[in-house]
């Protein structure tokens, strides 16, 4: 047995304990930095005794550079930019009440009518995490969203289910999202980078549209026949409602960028400086406007301050996975399918390997499975290999009882995570069959 095959081994053994790891909840932060030392470690070791293609020119230094230097750093420029924008630009959201008036206008439109309030709140909340982002969004469209869910009869399960998967349906369509898994497969394949949100956009839709079918046909099968109503208590929601015309920022940021190419960046500013002048909340003198921009960008930042430490970790990871991707090629490179049905057909089985970040997730384990396929199909069309990967990672992990605001809802609704997850992994797995096959009717010929 020959050098690379016992490291292989070895990092195969440590990528299912990392995968343990992240079942278990425990800090991924931690996590994935130490899996980073010990794969660059192990990786150095194989290459003094076999070169390792990976390493080819390169010192301990460089090595060394690349994993916790160049890694959060790239990220810093293509991703954390972005994602601070976008937190920002769901703060303004939230604090001009645009976000909750809408909500509410739902709910109006609804009347007493649990399945068909509920479809509505799950498309316009789907809608409306096309743009935002972060776990203090989530939780301020949460304690408006669920009340009225539960005030309504709908069971906590259900409640909480069909809103957590709203949500998954507009990580769809969400830029943030699309721009920090275009880095990660840019890490392993240049051309990604010149794959845009644009060209992206038509498959992501339609996985948003599909995702919400299958949530609410799920949700609604779940739901007793029986329940009570309780539609008064949906009314203690009192609140200025904002002007109707600011309603339309939700969907500036994609307008902007789909339309009229703007950068994402711009995009976030024009879209939150329209909610702002609209709602009426950028008045005062120009320090007071100055000092408002702060505090939404502070708070913004705020919101998503766990999720950059764990993206920066995970950078390095992602960089580490180059050098162990010659070891993972060595045992596993021969049970990569190399045809566009057989590699769409798998994805679709193996979707619910993306739960639990798992080994199809791209913000999880899923680097390493995705730097042994671009090596055994270097030649992969991006159009067509980033969406499946995309796919497996947005169905199960939004749907997931280790994304952060699922975690909190367990808390808020006291559902327990075995009538969840009943629902969750069924329906994370069938929304990523369904899209993965998709992916192959429409970019399968790119192969």
């Amino acid at each position: 047995m020959n050098i690379n095959v016992i490291i292989g081994i070895i990092m195969i053994l440590s990528f299912l304990g990392m995968v343990w790891y992240c079942v278990k909840g425990l800090n991924l932060m931690v996590g994935f930095a130490v899996m980073a030392t010990f794969w660059t470690v192990l990786a150095m070791v194989g290459n003094s005794f076999s070169p390792n293609s990976a390493m080819e020119g390169k010192s301990i230094i460089d090595v060394l550079t690349y994993v916790y230097a160049e890694g959060p750093a790239g990220y810093a420029k293509s991703i954390l930019v972005n994602v601070f924008f976008g937190a920002f630009f769901g703060r303004v959201l939230v604090d001009t009440g645009i976000a909750a008036t809408i909500i509410r206008k739902v709910v109006e439109l609804g009347g007493d009518k649990p399945r068909f309030t509920m479809g509505l709140l799950c498309i316009a909340t789907a809608i409306i995490f096309m743009s935002m982002t972060g776990i203090g969004p989530v939780i301020s469209i949460a304690v408006i969203v669920l009340p009225i869910m539960l005030s309504l009869g709908i069971p906590a399960p259900v409640a909480m289910f069909s809103f957590m998967g709203s949500i998954m349906a507009g990580i769809f369509g969400n830029i943030v999202n699309f721009k920090q898994y275009q880095t990660i497969y840019a890490g392993f394949n240049k051309e990604a980078e010149a794959y845009t949100y644009n060209d992206y956009f038509k498959i992501g839709i339609i996985c948003m549209i599909v995702a919400l079918v299958v949530v609410l046909i799920v949700s609604n099968i779940s739901m007793n026949k029986k329940t009570s109503h309780a539609w008064a208590a949906s009314k203690s929601q009192t609140s200025d409602n904002a002007p109707a015309i600011s309603w339309i920022s939700i969907i500036l940021p994609v307008v902007g960028v789909v339309a009229f190419k703007l950068p994402i960046i711009l995009g976030f500013c024009i879209s939150a400086i329209f909610a702002l002048v609209t709602t009426g909340k950028m008045k005062g003198s120009y320090s007071e406007i100055c000092r408002l921009f702060a505090k939404l960008f502070t708070d913004g930042s705020i919101d998503v301050a766990p999720m950059i430490g764990f993206l920066l970790s995970l950078s390095m990871f992602n960089n580490a996975a180059t050098y162990a991707a010659p070891y993972f090629t060595a045992i596993l490179g021969g049970l990569v399918p190399k045809s566009a049905i057989l590699l769409a057909i798998t994805f679709a089985v193996l979707t619910p390997l993306g739960f639990f970040r798992g080994p199809l997730n791209l913000v999880g384990a899923g680097t390493a499975i995705l730097a042994v396929v671009i090596s055994v199909i270097p030649n992969a069309p991006v159009a067509f290999l980033f969406p499946l990967f995309a796919i497996t990672t947005i169905a199960p992990q939004h749907l997931d009882i280790t994304q952060s605001w699922v975690a909190w809802g367990f808390g808020y609704t006291k559902v327990s995570t075995k009538d969840y997850m009943k629902m969750s992994i069924p329906t994370g797995w069938i929304i990523g069959a369904i899209c993965c096959i998709l992916v192959f009717v429409l970019y399968g010929g790119l192969m």
